[in-house]
């Protein structure tokens, strides 16, 4: 026997929660030939053109690293392309082709089906609590590190 039943850890229904939205968004961006972090790289480029991938890990939630995979894969298709920062040549920008936006778009339109719909199954105020209560959750993670 454990310590803690597993029915009441928290942790394991933000995860059963976590890889259910990962799933349906999956489905969602397979029209578009993009996995979910690809969407996300794409999504954030659309918003911050030339962003350094540094940067672009950060707001993806990836490490370097992995966002440095995702976006070659993404530069390989065509999707994406880097140049060297104008005053930093150590720095790549990262902007989306037209084809990258078509993806992105694409892509876009079937995450926010998934997002409507998850919205869709609680009230105004349920919604409300429910994003109080993830910032909350992650508060006391991050409090722990």
């Amino acid at each position: 026997m454990t310590s803690m039943p597993p029915e009441e850890r928290i942790g394991s229904h933000i995860k059963r929660a976590e890889q259910a939205l990962l799933a349906a968004k999956n489905a969602a961006c397979k029209p578009a030939a993009v996995t979910v972090p690809q969407y996300a790289a794409l999504l954030w480029l659309a918003e911050k053109p030339g962003i350094s991938a540094a940067a672009l890990a950060r707001l993806c939630g990836v490490t370097p690293p992995t966002m440095n995979t995702v976006l070659k894969n993404l530069q390989e298709r065509g999707l994406i392309e880097r140049s060297p920062h104008e005053w930093h040549r150590n720095v790549l920008e990262t902007r989306l082709t037209e084809e990258g936006r078509a993806a992105m778009e694409l892509a876009d339109a079937g995450a926010v089906g998934v997002e409507r719909a998850l919205a869709a199954a609680f009230s105004a105020e349920e919604r409300e609590l429910l994003i109080r209560l993830l910032g909350r959750c992650a508060e006391a993670l991050e409090a722990q590190r």
